[in-house]
């Protein structure tokens, strides 16, 4: 407190604090960062060239800077400007402001989606906040300087030029990446506060990264944590998609729990991951996203949350079936039950939900391989979704190998090899026992009976 005080009484400012920052970057040439030009996105260089040449400033910012000075071509390419989003929209065909907490462009090339932000001005007090200091919206626009302290990470604040092959750097964030260390820009307490999102962003990046979070940047986390609950459910689905489809999931999961971020995120997690089959369950599914990311494919978000909440589900269906419900009610009523805990949290989209509920329906449908009802599988529109869960299955041992190799089988086969499968199917206890009695029923007309088969 007396050093404060002797600062505020001197005019001293805290060097901590990113308003104070040295408002002369560091200029880095091709030959001190090593940036391949043929990484940078054609289109990203066709946006900062128009920018400039209509009289404004324009660089490629923030991640797509940190993964070429690391080697790593990007995945997406943002741009900052000093052109407000007016002149920006006015400059592109296919430009559409959007955003409430602060004003963006995205402009569209084909399928290609650019994001392209003005720079930030400093925080002000006068910004719209919630009861827990969370900056709901803030439209100032500053100087690139300002830009470069709002921004979260060391790493994360530095601009290239495709034109001059020029990095501006304003916080060190070259020096942090050659020493692998996550470092928040200016104090961590108030820059969690101004945004509880980027307590995760921290371990997402820190896991893909593989770098060390600075000591002063993870210390408040473990206390601030619980200012997740107050961000919007969809933001957070959001940053926790991005965690899952990093292509180093299980990694996430893992720095997830060491920091005490994922109570709240993820309930029962811990429960899951101490049970020897849930943890390998987990283990695969994880380890084959991350194995689909790092090819390039795409990755199902209903395959990937029906996989981590599986056993959450498994374990409510064999309770409700022990309280005296039939299997399919009893799997359909477990289903709903984890469904509506997790969107709580995480705000799972509809469409997302629906996916997961087919997947997990379809599992007992695997069970029966007799009749008319595997050729009815074929027809599923999620059959391999599926099928690839229920191969997820086998291989972390809670179900049989055999039901994955015959279905794998069912499936490649052609008319012949599929009738010689569910002929030659061992039968199960079930149909030894003889088929179940069913009430009597009015018997239908032959060609309405068969019209619903």
């Amino acid at each position: 407190m007396i050093k404060k005080f002797i600062r505020k009484i001197l005019g001293v400012k805290n060097k901590s604090d990113p308003a104070s920052a040295n408002k002369k970057p560091t200029v880095l040439g091709p030959k001190e960062h090593g940036i391949d030009p043929g990484l940078v996105s054609a289109n990203a260089i066709r946006i900062t060239q128009t920018l400039q040449e209509n009289g404004f400033k324009a660089f490629v910012v923030g991640g797509a800077v940190r993964d070429l000075l690391t080697g790593v071509k990007p995945k997406d390419f943002d741009i900052a400007t000093n052109a407000t989003p007016e002149q920006v929209k006015r400059l592109f065909r296919r430009a559409f402001i959007i955003g409430r907490r602060f004003q963006i462009v995205h402009v569209m090339f084909g399928q290609d989606l650019l994001e392209v932000t003005t720079f930030r001005g400093a925080a002000t007090d006068g910004a719209p906040k919630d009861e827990h200091g969370r900056v709901l919206r803030d439209n100032t626009f500053g100087e690139q300087h300002e830009d470069a302290a709002r921004r979260d990470f060391t790493v994360n604040a530095m601009y290239y030029d495709p034109a001059s092959q020029t990095v501006l750097d304003y916080h060190g964030g070259m020096k942090d990446i050659k020493k692998k260390t996550l470092r928040i820009i200016g104090v961590p307490e108030a820059r969690y506060r101004e945004d509880p999102v980027r307590m995760l962003r921290v371990v997402r990046f820190a896991a893909k990264l593989q770098f060390d979070i600075d000591a002063a940047t993870r210390a408040p986390i473990p206390v601030m944590a619980p200012l997740i609950n107050n961000v919007p459910a969809a933001r957070v689905f959001d940053e926790m998609l991005k965690l899952l489809t990093s292509g180093h999931a299980m990694a996430c999961l893992q720095q997830l729990r060491k920091e005490g971020l994922h109570h709240g995120l993820m309930p029962l997690l811990d429960v899951v991951l101490e049970q020897p089959l849930g943890e390998k369950f987990v283990t695969l599914a994880l380890a084959n996203t991350d194995e689909r990311v790092q090819q390039g494919k795409g990755v199902s978000p209903g395959f990937l949350f029906a996989s981590l909440l599986w056993h959450q589900v498994v374990e409510k269906w064999e309770a409700y079936k022990a309280a005296g419900e039939f299997p399919i009610p009893a799997l359909h009523l477990a289903a709903d039950d984890v469904l509506n805990t997790q969107t709580d949290a995480l705000a799972i989209q509809r469409k997302i939900g629906s996916d997961m509920r087919d997947i997990w329906a379809m599992q007992p449908r695997f069970d029966k391989r007799v009749g008319k009802t595997p050729y009815k599988m074929l027809e599923h529109p999620r059959l391999r979704a599926g099928y690839d869960f229920l191969l997820l299955r086998c291989a972390s041992g809670e179900i049989d190998e055999e039901i994955g190799e015959w279905w794998t089988d069912f499936m490649e086969g052609d008319s012949a090899e599929r009738e010689r499968l569910i002929n030659s199917k061992p039968k199960t206890a079930a149909s030894e026992a003889g088929p179940k009695k069913r009430k009597p029923r009015r018997r239908a007309p032959r060609k309405a009976a068969a019209a619903a088969e």
